[in-house]
């Protein structure tokens, strides 16, 4: 296991302590949160976890626990969900979040808008000043028209990539395509940015997570921190 492998696994190993017997839980996407799910499969097949449910974020989410025979249910029979566990892209100190590299961040932001505690999950790489300035930020658009997607993004001061490429393009396990937007200086105005956003008619969902984690566990060398809201 590589040194960077090694942090997300203790931050992930570190989350599933809260995880209580009976609880119904969010379960994320991603390189950081499948440790995560592969603990509370482990403790689940030991029965050191009971009657827990899972709400998985994508298939391969659900494919995995499935290998441990987590009982998996849905956000309509669930629709209040005691916790979540994921990881991000990026992490502000507002603890606002850039998610979707793993191309789930749709279901990912329904089933978490619904947990009453959201924790993250990340290395040491994740936190940054400013979102923006490391990963890009995805935005979940329609397949029909997407370089009329791609063009108006453009003119918010990104540089927007199809992900995958025209020949062979990225699908969402929602059927949609994937739009990589670097901003180069960063995104100034997180909150004005997703409202407008939200306004534009094809764009199904983006990347950005705000007011929505309750508590980020970072992984670094020199051990396990967390981060809160102020």
């Amino acid at each position: 296991m590589t040194p960077i492998e090694a942090l997300k696994k203790t931050a992930a190993e570190k989350a599933v302590e809260q995880v209580k017997d009976g609880m119904v839980l969010a379960l994320g996407s991603g390189s950081t949160v499948r440790y995560a799910i592969i603990k509370i499969g482990q403790l689940w097949q030991s029965g050191a976890l009971t009657q827990i449910v899972g709400i998985p974020t994508s298939e391969h989410t659900a494919a995995l626990a499935g290998q441990y025979d987590i009982p998996l249910g849905t956000l309509t029979k669930y629709p209040s969900i005691d916790l979540a566990i994921d990881g991000a892209d990026e992490v502000d100190p507002q603890l606002n979040l850039i998610k979707g590299l793993g191309g789930a961040l749709l279901r990912e932001k329904m089933v978490e808008l619904a947990a009453a505690y959201f924790i993250v999950v990340v290395d040491e790489s994740k936190p940054v000043q400013k979102l923006g300035t490391k990963s890009p930020l995805p935005v979940e658009v329609v397949q029909f028209e997407w370089q009329f997607q791609a063009q108006g993004l453009a003119k918010l001061g990104c540089q927007p990539i199809l992900r995958g490429g025209e020949a062979r393009p990225y699908v969402t396990d929602n059927g949609n395509y994937i739009l990589d937007c670097t901003f180069p200086r960063g995104i100034d105005n997180p909150a004005e940015l997703a409202a407008t956003l939200h306004q534009r008619t094809g764009v199904v969902e983006h990347g950005l997570f705000l007011n929505m984690a309750d508590e980020v566990i970072v992984a670094d060398t020199a051990g396990l921190r967390v981060m809160k809201p102020a």
